[in-house]
């Protein structure tokens, strides 16, 4: 008999929302029953507990010095400093607690997860990147978040083995680039967006194995363009000469006028190429995704965002990836992971687990906190393997008949992720302020926390209408000034290696502190949301699922339609 799609009244928004037969093909592989919240809701859970570019200092558990953490001050979790973490000075397994029948289980882990101190920031292999978190292998970089095997790089977040840049977002392996935003093998591009193995790019969007062009977008294989109008490479270049990129009023009038240039241009209905079978934004190389945004590389996968290549047959997985299979509502898990359900912060190689968090290279374990290396552990206690396989079943029964119950009436039974009241972290401190962007009073009345930031350390001595327009008249005293955001009114200073690359690429200064460029940035990306569009090619009759809501202005094609005009 084929299955029915389903359905179902999210707990938490109380709107409708679908399960469909693949999807309960994925449930009764995983053993988990069907979700109770919707996509959108179960994403913003996720969410809430990952903070992926907020860099703060909090005082350490075991000496009481201040730290650099990912978690401020306020957060109510205890942190160590990361080399002690991860040293043999301390066990998380002397935090281990029996499992009492008596009470939610989720309760339980939650009590475990504020007593085992957690690291101050989630990173390995750092090579005077002290500034930096969620990373990996990076060297002599500063502000870099969510990024692996970068160098010589400043405030880029999302971007792997990527040198020399700033102010990039997933934008790997490129090299000498400023204020590019999802673009890969790109080399001395500047303020860019969607560029593919592109060389000396200036202002163009949407643009592959081209060089040498200015203010151009959709073009393929091409040099030597100003706003897609050819040249001659000595015409182009004294025109080029004719504009100073070091303005700061100059290159506003410059955007100002692409973004009115390329409205009356098409767009593919997705950011994406050598897609079988998929949806979303942001997809590449993948095969059967759906509803999944900013991933690459992954095969039977949905309702996912933002992770490396390489995952399969996975559902509701946030950040990270980097070949893992079979992960369920999960965030921030990775490399080589296998099997890991309910899981935060866990790798690599984490294998069937679940509801865990911030566990490394463990398996078989189920409701611990900071393990490394371990094995059939429940709460932090060890248990032989009989005695673990029998229990876990028992727990989930008791999951299901005596639920956690949080602050709102939301019922958490076995198969839903950490309560968001799980996480020490506010709303505004988290991924889900860029995926879900939302007011204060909109964030309070949805019932999640929103926290004020704590005004910082630093006076502000200038304010960026005192900063010169033109870099050319910028010196090092610039250095010994603190600036005014001139968005957020935030302080922030400027570190000697982004003033070099400045005059070095006549970049005029910023405006913003680094947060509010990367949210600026961030603002370019459609929503995670996607509608049921026709393709605005005159005779075409395709449809499709598109992340362009209905009322954008922009012209919006099909696959087909567009690769006809423009490829």
């Amino acid at each position: 008999m084929e299955e029915k799609s389903e359905k179902k009244v999210c707990q938490n928004c109380k709107n409708e929302f679908v399960i469909e037969p693949e999807d309960f093909e994925f449930y009764e592989k995983m053993k988990v029953p069907a979700p109770t919240f919707c996509p959108e809701c179960r994403t913003i859970r996720r969410a809430i507990f990952l903070n992926h570019i907020n860099l703060y200092k909090k005082t350490e558990a075991k000496e009481g010095k201040k730290v650099f953490s990912t978690y401020p001050e306020e957060a109510d979790v205890k942190i160590y400093d990361h080399d002690y973490w991860w040293s043999d000075k301390w066990d998380p397994m002397d935090f281990g607690k029996d499992i009492d029948f008596g009470r939610p289980f989720l309760e339980q882990i939650k009590e475990l997860k504020y007593n085992v101190p957690t690291y101050s920031r989630s990173v390995r292999g750092m090579v005077n990147s002290d500034y930096c978190a969620n990373a990996s292998y990076l060297k002599n970089c500063y502000l870099c978040f969510n990024a692996n095997n970068e160098e010589n790089c400043q405030y880029c977040v999302g971007s792997n083995y990527t040198k020399d840049s700033m102010d990039c977002f997933a934008s790997p392996k490129s090299e000498l680039s400023y204020e590019i935003y999802q673009s890969a093998y790109a080399f001395g591009c500047l303020n860019c967006s969607d560029l593919e193995s592109c060389r000396n790019l200036k202002f163009c969007e949407e643009c592959v194995n081209c060089n040498d062009c200015f203010g151009c977008f959709n073009l393929r294989s091409k040099s030597y363009y100003i706003f897609n109008k050819p040249y001659s490479k000595e015409e182009y270049f004294k025109e080029l000469g004719k504009i100073n990129f070091g303005s700061y009023v100059e290159t506003k009038k410059i955007k100002e006028k692409f973004n009115q240039f390329k409205l009356k241009l098409p767009r593919r209905y997705i950011h994406g190429v050598h897609n079988k079978n998929v949806s979303g934004d942001y997809i590449y190389a993948s095969k059967d995704t759906f509803n999944c945004f900013e991933v690459g590389e992954c095969e039977n996968v949905r309702y996912s965002q933002q992770f490396a290549p390489g995952v399969k047959d996975s559902y509701d997985y946030t950040n990270w990836g980097q070949n893992s299979e079979l992960v369920y509502e999960s965030c921030s898990c990775g490399d080589n992971c296998q099997n890991i359900k309910f899981c935060f912060e866990c790798w690599p190689a984490m294998q069937d687990s679940e509801y865990c968090l911030c566990c490394h290279s463990c398996s078989d374990c189920f409701g611990c906190v900071g393990l490394r290396s371990k094995q059939y552990c429940i709460l932090n206690k060890q248990y032989t393997k009989e005695e673990y396989e029998k229990l876990v079943p028992e727990i989930k029964k008791h999951m299901a008949d005596m639920p956690y119950v949080d602050s709102k009436g939301i019922e958490y039974r076995y198969g839903e992720f950490f309560p968001v009241d799980f996480s020490p972290l506010a709303y505004n401190e988290t991924i889900a302020i860029e995926y879900f962007p939302k007011t204060k009073e909109q964030v309070e009345k949805e019932g999640y926390l929103w926290r004020d930031k704590t005004p910082g350390e630093y006076k502000t001595t200038m304010k960026v209408s005192d900063l010169p327009d033109d870099i050319k008249d910028v010196n090092e005293n610039i250095l010994q000034e603190v600036i005014e955001c001139d968005s957020c009114k935030a302080a922030f200073k400027l570190i000697k290696a982004e003033l070099d690359f400045y005059k070095r690429f006549s970049v005029p200064l910023p405006r913003m502190c680094f947060w509010c460029r990367h949210m600026e940035r961030r603002r370019k990306a459609n929503p995670l949301k996607l509608w049921h569009r026709h393709c605005m090619k005159p005779g075409c009759t395709n449809e499709f699922e598109t992340s362009y809501a209905p009322d954008r202005p922009e012209i919006v094609y099909c696959e087909g339609c567009y690769n006809a005009e423009v490829v």
